[in-house]
């Protein structure tokens, strides 16, 4: 098969959306700092996947253990799970297997920079409720903690080989190209209505701008090139890529959720972005006409 790739990188909102390591009673938020001495909050691309697998329902690979270490089991293939088709494996369990990820996620980082916001939190309701409950006029205090909140636009980049989708060599196996389709597919409609469970709350991962499409390059072209200054979208520097080749230009969709950024309209003309629904359609089709 011709080498391609579809690449993706898309804006999302979220708030939260993803915790490190606490300090004592404070949750803390992941977070990278940037040359311009501000800190970014980001979700791990490991979350993502975790999201993406759970709602894509093709979270059954039997798992297995080499000593102490849990993996894959030996005896599952791409051929039955597509988690692994999909996002690759390591069994160490001689002989040992490997099988590098054809779906790859960067982090999510924040557009917009952390300002060190914290919620402050009891249990004051349930301990309101024991104390009238045991009537322990005694009981004092109760449980505090703090969190740290960031709400944000978010970026991130997803890139598929699609010819290395449905192909394993270390069992020798390649799954019917339509099969292959169903798949990338069924990972582009979850990309659609992607959401995130945290801390009690629902967060929307579905993207708001999207930008890609399916190339003779494999390279992630629009990663780390989405830009927002004053809530709106830095178009010149998606056009700077655009420019840099005819290939691009031909082959690239816009996808655009009217009414968040503040430069819709020139997103629209200068982009000719289309309604979601319609960026999703044309992806699902690129990769339709690929696998025939």
């Amino acid at each position: 098969m011709n080498k391609k790739g579809l690449t993706v990188s898309m804006i999302v909102e979220a708030e939260s959306a993803n915790y490190g390591e606490g300090v004592g009673n404070v949750a803390s938020l992941k977070k990278i700092s940037r040359g311009d001495h501000e800190v970014y909050t980001y979700i791990s691309r490991q979350a993502l996947r975790y999201n993406i697998v759970d709602q894509m329902d093709i979270n059954h690979t039997p798992l297995g253990m080499d000593g102490s270490v849990i993996q894959f089991h030996p005896e599952a293939t791409i051929a039955d799970y597509p988690e692994i088709d999909l996002f690759g494996y390591m069994k160490t369990v001689k002989p040992t297997k490997t099988r590098a990820a054809v779906v790859r996620l960067s982090n999510a980082v924040a557009l917009e920079s952390y300002n060190t916001d914290l919620e402050f939190l009891t249990n004051k309701g349930l301990f309101d409720r024991h104390k009238s409950a045991t009537a322990n006029e005694e009981l004092r205090g109760g449980n505090i903690a703090q969190s740290e909140i960031h709400k944000s636009f978010y970026a991130y980049t997803l890139t598929v080989d699609l010819d290395k989708i449905g192909i394993d060599t270390n069992d020798q196996i390649e799954i019917p190209l339509e099969e292959r389709a169903e798949r990338v597919i069924s990972l582009l409609r979850t990309l659609k209505f992607l959401y995130r469970d945290i801390k009690g709350r629902r967060e929307n991962l579905a993207p708001i701008f999207a930008i890609g499409g399916v190339y003779d390059l494999k390279n992630p072209f629009f990663e780390n090139r989405l830009k927002l200054q004053n809530n709106k979208l830095a178009v010149a520097t998606v056009e700077g890529v655009l420019a840099l080749d005819s290939h691009i230009q031909q082959h690239t969709h816009v996808g655009l959720v009217k009414g968040l950024l503040a430069n819709d309209e020139e997103i629209e003309q200068s982009l000719q972005a289309k309604p979601m629904a319609d960026f999703f359609a044309q992806l699902e089709q690129a990769v339709s006409d690929y696998y025939k």
